[in-house]
């Protein structure tokens, strides 16, 4: 597979402008968080964990991954896992309380990231959104236009930093939950992106013409791969993204639906036990020891 898509040219499997993006975003990073001598230097694990994240991002969105994206549904369900699932929590983690603070107390603003952030609306927000968008027809327009396909995946991506933010907060006034109602916030996180994962693995047919041979599968190819490219390519027999993939499309399909369940169970389970383990051993440091045995005297 790999010797077949390098007929699609270095931009389209590299993204060198999307590096640059990514080389910028560490600059400003250590620019405003790294070089300065205050208490409002990151440290350490901050500093790890931020370019963790954006190492990450790009590859998620620029690498080979981004490409395979747009021709194999299984790379589609892969990027949205880490995209959304993985990618904020490092963000959130690894930018300096004070910075986040800041966001949440500009006028006007604040109000509204206030009430999102409230676990039952940012719960159902994005599992909403993520739903919504594996929606067939709405999947197709957004995989079909590149203005669509863009402000839809970020729009996911600010409700999955809602979704994370009761977890994941590092402002102390806003860590309100409960370690248990944590618990219950992250299962209920796995039910409800459920039912869109069980429609598309237990499908017996392609529900997306996007991943189709025909037009669309080129105009989603086209949100990746530069247009003289996909020109120079017109001449070749390319009928459709079988022939990049040694699955056919509904295994494709299934297999996506799969990866992304699974991938979501170890983030969660991994999430749940790092909340778990801690709040259970706590719990039980404050049980009453067995009370000793003491020999009363006898009158």
């Amino acid at each position: 597979m790999w010797q077949d898509i390098q007929i699609f040219g270095f931009r389209a499997l590299w993204s060198p402008y999307y590096l640059l993006f990514i080389v910028l975003l560490a600059v400003l990073y250590f620019w405003l968080f790294v070089r300065r001598n205050d208490d409002k230097k990151a440290n350490r694990r901050q500093i790890t964990l931020f370019y963790t994240g954006i190492a990450l991002l790009y590859v998620i969105k620029g690498s080979p991954i981004d490409l395979l994206s747009h021709i194999m549904f299984t790379s589609h369900m892969i990027q949205m896992a880490l995209y959304y699932l993985l990618f904020p929590i490092l963000m959130i983690r690894g930018i300096p309380a004070w910075f986040w603070r800041k966001v949440f107390n500009i006028p006007g603003l604040s109000s509204v990231l206030r009430l999102l952030t409230k676990p039952l609306i940012s719960l159902l927000v994005f599992n909403g959104l993520f739903s919504f968008y594996h929606i067939p027809v709405i999947f197709d327009f957004a995989k079909a236009n590149d203005v669509a396909h863009t402000s839809i995946s970020l729009t996911i991506l600010l409700a999955a930093f809602l979704m994370w933010w009761p977890i994941y907060t590092p402002l102390k006034e806003m860590d309100t939950m409960q370690p248990l109602l944590k618990i219950g916030y992250i299962c209920a996180n796995g039910i409800l992106i459920t039912p869109a994962c069980a429609l598309i693995i237990f499908a017996t047919d392609s529900l997306y013409a996007t991943y189709g041979a025909g037009g669309s599968w080129v105009q989603a190819l086209s949100l990746c791969v530069p247009g003289d490219v996909l020109t120079g390519l017109s001449g070749l027999s390319i009928n459709g993204p079988e022939m990049f993939s040694p699955l056919g499309i509904v295994e494709d399909q299934q297999l996506g639906g799969i990866v992304m369940k699974i991938t979501q169970e170890i983030i969660f389970g991994s999430i749940l036990a790092k909340i778990f383990f801690p709040w259970f051993r706590s719990g039980a440091d404050k049980v009453d020891p067995l009370p000793s045995n003491h020999h009363t005297g006898q009158i």
